[in-house]
Parts: C-alpha cells; structure tokens; sequence
C-alpha cells in the first residue's frame, strides 16, 4: 500500500493580516491533507525568524514587504532554512518585479487572483522541485532570460525610485488621471504630482508620454 505523501509546510508572508487569513482558510478548505501552515509573518523580520524557526519546505512570500521586501527574506533565510523554497504570491503583475524576485531566488511566482485549489497546486509543484509562474509571467522570465529585456538597465533605472513613486509611475503610464491616482493609492492628487515630478526627474523624462514610451520599452505596464 501506497504511503500518503505528507503535508508541505507552509509559511505564510504578507503584511495584510486579512489576506493572511483568507489564504489560510483557503488552504484549509483546498488543501487539506496536503498543505500545513504551520506559521505567519507581516515583515520581513518576522519572516526571517519564522523561517528560521519552523524551516518550512515553501514560503509564500509577497513581493512588497515592510522591511526590505520578499527578495530580503530569501537573502537573510539562506542560511538558516537552506532548503526551503519560496513561491511569490503577489498582487503585482510587473516585469521588474517577476524578474527581480525570480533573481531573488524564489522558485515560482503567481498573482493574487489565483484559485485556491491553483495555489494549493503550486505549493506542491515549488515543493517538489517544479518552478510554477501565472501563465503571462512565464513570458517576463523566458524573455528576461532570452536577453529581450535588458535587466541590468531595468533595475538601475528602477533603484532611482521609491517603492511608491514606482506605483504612481506605473499607473501615469497606463493612462491613468492623477484623480484617478489619488483614488487609487489613498493620497492627495498634490502628493501624486509631486511623485509624478520626482519620477520625470530621476529618469530625465519631460512628460507622461515619455513615461509611457519608457515603460512600454521595459515591460512595466
């Protein structure tokens, strides 16, 4: 008779407590007998010791993190839980931070508006050595990799930037107002344009349109 394989391990990162939630009972309700979680953490300091505490076999790690981000976690648990591998679970759909993330280290990456039985699958497959990407994401990685994206120039460029001048840089490019903006982010429409004026600064761009064309020309749209 056939043993049953045991239930992966699981550690839980993100810094919204009720996405941490939702993702535990969907993984309750979907994975049951087949993933354990045995933990959850909001920073990236909190990840890092659960990590090192429990030594799971998969984190499930977002992007953005108060801290130093999901790319931190993995540098800072490398060698405490060496074996343990990580599968991006993130909102963000960016080339930059696919292809950052994947240097990081981390085995798969998916977004949010994945299925739980999906995710269940996906733990699984990262756990078993497989590397798992939403179907659109695998093109950023097979091109970044192919050299049509110019990934060196992508995050030097991108380094110039705050993690929320990165936000209201991708939205102005897609089109967005910066009504629109300030609704989106909950800020005032004068802190987006001081965003906007700092981001045409960093990047020696002179209009939105320009913005437009520079993003386009790096998959960040």
């Amino acid at each position: 008779m056939t043993t049953p394989a045991r239930p992966v391990p699981v550690v839980i990162v993100d810094d919204h407590a009720m996405f941490r939630s939702g993702v535990r009972a969907e993984l309750a309700s979907a994975g049951a007998g087949v993933v354990e979680v045995l933990a959850e953490a909001a920073d990236v300091d909190q990840a890092v010791r659960a990590v090192a505490e429990h030594r799971p076999d998969v984190v499930l790690l977002d992007v953005h993190l108060p801290g130093g981000g999901g790319v931190e976690v993995m540098r800072r648990s490398a060698l405490t839980a060496p074996d343990t591998r990580y599968l991006a679970l993130s909102v963000s759909d960016a080339a930059e931070d696919v292809i950052g993330t994947i240097r990081g280290g981390a085995r798969g990456y998916v977004t949010k508006t994945i299925t739980g039985p999906e995710l269940v699958s996906a733990i699984r497959r990262v756990a078993d050595g497989d590397a798992v990407f939403s179907p659109r994401l695998a093109g950023f990685v097979l091109d970044a990799f192919a050299g049509s994206i110019e990934v060196a120039a992508v995050d030097e460029d991108l380094d110039r930037l705050t993690e929320r001048e990165r936000e209201v840089m991708r939205l102005i490019a897609r089109g967005y107002a910066y009504k629109e903006v300030a609704k989106e982010l909950f800020i005032s429409i004068k802190t987006v344009e001081t965003h906007m004026s700092s981001v045409l600064r960093k990047l020696q761009l002179s209009s939105r349109h320009e913005l437009t064309r520079w993003a386009s020309d790096r998959r960040l749209l």
